[in-house]
């Protein structure tokens, strides 16, 4: 495997949103071009659109966890079962890293939305914004998880 943990913050240093940097660090596992798996993920970024919700972290590894393991017959309740299990063990993991899966808490916002208006990635911006760094445990957390299942 590729060390995505890298890839991730790399992906995000670079200028793509939280959820972008985790799914592009796996596209050539999950056989998507970069610009596929870049516009799949692009609304998840800020909390889901700045909603400041779920993690654009965290909705990334369900989207590449979805995509590489995930059920597709409406029916098949146990397949259905098995990937919330792990659904939530990587929310687990990851919360228990870092006391949150939810946006608004990791960045210590008040406000349960932000301006749709995304922030100018400047030096002050990735002073400020763990978001580097949680893209990398996300990915890193991923990978791990992958390699053990």
């Amino acid at each position: 495997m590729n060390n995505h943990k890298e890839l991730a913050k790399s992906y995000f240093l670079e200028g793509y949103n939280c959820a972008q940097a985790v799914v592009l660090a796996f596209h050539e596992e999950l056989g998507f071009d970069k610009e596929t798996a870049a516009s799949m993920a692009s609304a998840f970024g800020g909390g889901m659109g700045r909603l400041r919700e779920v993690c654009g972290t965290v909705s990334g590894m369900f989207l590449v966890l979805g995509l590489l393991k995930g059920y597709h017959d409406p029916k098949d309740l146990e397949g259905k079962k098995c990937l919330y299990m792990q659904v939530q063990q990587l929310s687990h993991t990851f919360q228990k890293q870092h006391g949150s899966i939810i946006c608004r808490e990791l960045l210590g916002l008040e406000r349960h939305s932000d301006d749709p208006t995304p922030s100018a990635r400047t030096t002050e911006y990735y002073k400020k914004r763990p978001c580097a760094d949680l893209a990398a445990d996300a990915a890193g957390i991923l990978e791990q998880f992958l390699e053990n299942f």
